[in-house]
């Protein structure tokens, strides 16, 4: 589950701090075990509590404190709709029910191919922007008009087919 490589970059990340804080990179551990492995289940939270020296339960306060970390499996592509007051007020709400309509699925689940998880989220700092959704924790996506938010997924499962 948690190879040697993961470990290793583990160790870059403590590297960072003091020695009597290597607690502090457990958000950088989490997301080497979501970028190697999909998401964070309960026993890769134990080991990278046991690689920084802490209790597991530390580990999974913050697992479940931020929604950047899955707690089950997700799809090959996340969307994090914003739906804080700022993008609700410029359609933040009204992007996340097209989604639901044209994949079907509802927010908090994954089209039935496995391809796309569709989820809410808090402020994610560009209100300016509104609506805008992240696309698996990395790209954020600006002004999404029903048009923009069709082409987005055509994209997606154009992508997600090859």
């Amino acid at each position: 589950m948690i190879s040697q490589l993961m470990k290793t970059r583990f160790d870059h990340e403590v590297a960072k701090f003091p020695a009597d804080q290597k607690q502090s990179a457990v958000m950088a551990c989490l997301a080497i075990v979501q970028q190697e492995l999909g998401w964070v289940s309960s026993e890769s939270e134990k080991v990278v509590a046991e690689h920084l020296g802490m209790a597991p339960m530390a580990v999974h306060e913050v697992t479940t404190f931020y929604n950047m970390y899955n707690q089950k499996p997700v799809g090959k592509f996340k969307l994090n709709v914003c739906t804080n007051l700022p993008c609700q007020l410029r359609g933040g709400a009204k992007a996340l029910a097209h989604l639901e309509e044209k994949l079907g699925i509802k927010a908090g689940e994954t089209t039935e191919d496995g391809l796309i998880t569709l989820q809410p989220s808090e402020c994610q700092g560009a209100c300016a922007d509104a609506p805008v959704l992240l696309v698996n924790d990395r790209t954020m996506c600006s002004f999404m008009s029903n048009d923009k938010l069709d082409q987005l997924i055509d994209g997606l499962k154009k992508a997600g087919s090859i």
